[in-house]
């Protein structure tokens, strides 16, 4: 194809222009842009106008947020001189990024010519992710602010904010998306498992990002060292205690999930908590609670154990979900939760934790949020 060639060749700061000389040539693409999605996911932003002299596009009410919400190309009929506009998704494996628009005279926007431009969308995350090695250009678009150096800190330790799988989908978001402290997530997948963490570090700021660095980089490297989930979860607690001398602590939730049967290995060691759903009913999954990582010298871990099945849906959340207090006190708590999946249970994963947060914040009202907010959703269908 010779779109991706001229991307895998081009300079990585400059791959927009790459594939709008190849678009232009090759499909008389009139005009070609690459809107990126913020870290808060509520608006677009291109990639040609920085720093951001141009308007935003908010995903929720326009055209490219319509083909970003759907994961769908979309087209707009009906332009001047007899032209149309695609919007076609830019994602990485479920791991949605942004949206490539694209300019045509109407007769070229057949069905097949479609597919090959939603297939040039997808070859262009790709060349995204590898070229962000190299350039901020594509981290500077997604911001819509500043973030605070704590929130530089946690967001690149996060492995993505959405990915599929034929066996599962995972949906993840942090608030606030530009000052957010302690909390995090990660996940890796393997032919046979997935394992997943949800981790919610002591204190503010720099310090706290500092907390959740070391111990999400301790659990990869027993992750990746092939040790089991127990002592995993040892190795991260030793590294948290052995710098911190017990003065601050980390909560962690880990899971291993085996791929062929929906076995899963559970640590519960602090405040992330689970809810599931399954045949339309939502609830609390109750977990042996253990001690979070780093809070004394050499802690034991042991494994309970879950079965998960296909159709369920699993909501991850920290204490900054369900303990938040509305103007007069009450607290997020069990029921507006389960009420928050319930409604939200035709979303795909991707927006199901914008969705719980929307909620969220209408139960906080005006006050200011005083904690992170981190949701992870997982929908399990299991391998026939």
């Amino acid at each position: 194809m010779a779109v991706e060639r001229a991307l895998r060749t081009s300079a990585p700061h400059a791959l927009l222009d790459a594939v709008q000389d190849t678009l232009t040539v090759h499909y008389t693409a009139r005009k070609v842009d690459l809107l990126m999605a913020d870290y808060a996911m509520t608006i677009l932003q291109p990639v040609n106008a920085l720093p951001h002299t141009a308007a935003p596009v908010p995903i929720h009410t326009s055209a490219p947020g319509r083909a970003f919400g759907a994961q769908e190309p979309y087209v707009e009929a009906g332009g001047r001189g007899g032209l149309c506009t695609a919007h076609l998704p830019v994602s990485v494996r479920g791991d949605r990024i942004g949206i490539l628009s694209v300019c045509l005279p109407a007769d070229a926007c057949d069905p097949a010519t479609l597919r090959e431009l939603a297939d040039v969308a997808e070859v262009l995350g790709h060349e995204i992710v590898v070229a962000e090695r190299d350039t901020d250009l594509y981290l500077q678009a997604r911001r819509a602010d500043r973030l605070t150096l704590a929130a530089e800190m946690q967001w690149q330790l996060l492995p993505g904010r959405s990915c599929s799988r034929p066996e599962y989908d995972i949906g993840a978001q942090l608030e606030p998306a530009y000052a957010i402290h302690g909390d995090n997530f990660d996940w890796s997948a393997s032919a046979d498992h997935l394992t997943l963490t949800v981790t919610n570090g002591m204190g503010e700021g720099i310090e706290a990002a500092l907390l959740t660095n070391l111990a999400v980089n301790a659990l990869r490297n027993a992750r990746r060292a092939g040790l089991s989930l127990s002592d995993q979860a040892c190795l991260a607690d030793q590294a948290v205690y052995g710098h911190y001398q017990g003065a601050v602590h980390l909560s962690m939730l880990l899971l291993r999930f085996d791929l062929a049967t929906g076995e899963t290995e559970i640590i519960d060691a602090g405040s992330p908590k689970m809810w599931r759903m399954r045949n339309g009913r939502a609830e609390p999954v109750a977990l042996d609670a253990q001690l979070p990582l780093g809070m004394s010298e050499d802690t034991p871990y042991t494994t309970e154990h879950f079965q998960v099945s296909p159709g369920d849906r699993l909501l991850f959340v920290s204490d900054g979900v369900y303990d938040v207090a509305s103007p007069t006190g009450e607290r997020y708590s069990e029921r507006a939760l389960t009420r928050a999946m319930t409604n939200s249970r035709l979303l795909p994963p991707s927006q199901v934790p914008r969705a719980v947060l929307h909620e969220l914040s209408g139960h906080r009202g005006p006050i200011a949020a005083d904690d992170d907010a981190l949701i992870v959703c997982l929908d399990w269908r299991g391998r026939p």
